[in-house]
């Protein structure tokens, strides 16, 4: 299975972005799914997630501005990014809640100062 993260870019505190990650194959009745982001120099943490069922999670730092959701007869999941600051500057990646692939390309989001 290949995951391809894309729609980073150079955003404007306060503004938005719609990030996709298109899956090889059709995974989303088996795997929960999540986004993950790593910013300069440190670990990769987990942003989203949202269960087979559709229940959504968030860390603390993006909820009530991010929104996580998935287009299963496009193999696409999603991340909605709202009231972006210079904090979710990141390389954002998608992958199961599990890490069950390997890491595929992420999608630079960069929030200047």
């Amino acid at each position: 299975v290949q995951l391809q993260a894309s729609g980073g870019g150079l955003v404007q505190a306060g503004g938005s972005l719609k990030l996709s990650c298109a899956v090889s194959r059709s995974i989303f009745s088996i795997y929960d799914m999540a986004w993950y982001r790593q910013a300069p120099g440190k670990q990769r943490d987990f942003v989203a997630s949202i269960t087979r069922g559709g229940r959504t999670t968030y860390a603390d730092s993006v909820k009530g501005r991010f929104t996580i959701s998935r287009d299963v007869a496009k193999n696409t999941l999603y991340l909605q990014m709202d009231s972006l600051t210079t904090e979710d500057t990141a390389v954002y990646y998608c992958n199961t809640l599990t890490l069950r692939y390997q890491w595929g390309q992420g999608t630079q989001v960069t929030v200047p100062s």
